[in-house]
């Protein structure tokens, strides 16, 4: 299990730069919508989440000790564990999740980006 993020301190860490953050949503499911800034690799299909990870995560996630969140839509959502603990497979060493996902964030009433 991925160490956790509360939606404040992710929120704080987006605004402040300080954090990349993956949207682990199918492409057009991030399309439409995602948390500001996200870049996106889809760990959907499931069965594909570590391909998907191994051919998106170097070119999106260069850093490899770059804060990193993943997130997908909701806590029972497995997306985003997947491609989190794939990433710490691959090298990536500060990995963490935002567990309650893009349905927590819009809910809260929180700008999102689309395209």
């Amino acid at each position: 299990m991925l160490p956790l993020i509360s939606r404040e301190e992710l929120r704080k860490g987006i605004d402040a730069g300080t954090l990349v953050v993956v949207d682990t949503m199918p492409a057009g499911y991030y399309e439409k919508e995602h948390l500001p800034g996200a870049v996106n690799i889809p760990g959907f299909p499931y069965e594909q989440a570590a391909e998907f990870t191994d051919r998106h995560a170097p070119d999106v996630l260069p850093d490899k000790a770059a804060e990193i969140v993943v997130y997908c839509a909701n806590v029972p959502c497995r997306n985003s564990e997947l491609v989190g603990a794939r990433l710490l497979r691959l090298g990536y060493s500060n990995v963490r999740k935002y567990r309650e996902g893009i349905e927590d964030w819009v809910g809260a009433g929180l700008a999102t980006t689309s395209g």
